[in-house]
């Protein structure tokens, strides 16, 4: 599971911004992950309090937003989500498309103190 790997990551990211910052405390973290993304957002929720026991983020919640995949068709630019469509354009068929959204993997916010 690499996801306790990245959740660890995240925690640096958001420590270094903590310091930064000179923040006292954090209550949440607010992640972005794409529905195409390699990351399992049940998993990434589950990893997480691994990730910060016994540190100083272990009261912090976690949010995690998904973000849809969504796609441009190249033949009539219909824009589209790719999953709920079977990856073909419900305008017109095709099956030739540019990404738009959905590969993301973010740390959208930081609300602290």
């Amino acid at each position: 599971m690499h996801e306790l790997g990245v959740v660890i990551e995240v925690v640096k990211t958001v420590r270094r911004f903590v310091r930064q910052h000179q923040l006292t405390q954090v209550d949440t973290i607010v992640l972005q992950i794409g529905e195409l993304s390699s990351m399992i957002p049940r998993y990434v929720k589950e990893c997480f309090p691994a990730a910060v026991d016994q540190t100083e983020f272990a009261q912090t919640k976690l949010v995690i937003e998904i973000v849809p995949a969504k796609a441009i068709c190249k033949g009539c630019q219909q824009v589209f989500s790719v999953l709920h469509n079977s990856s073909t354009c419900p305008e017109c068929g095709s099956q030739e498309w540019g990404l738009l959204s959905g590969r993301e993997f973010s740390i959208k916010e930081i609300i602290a103190r």
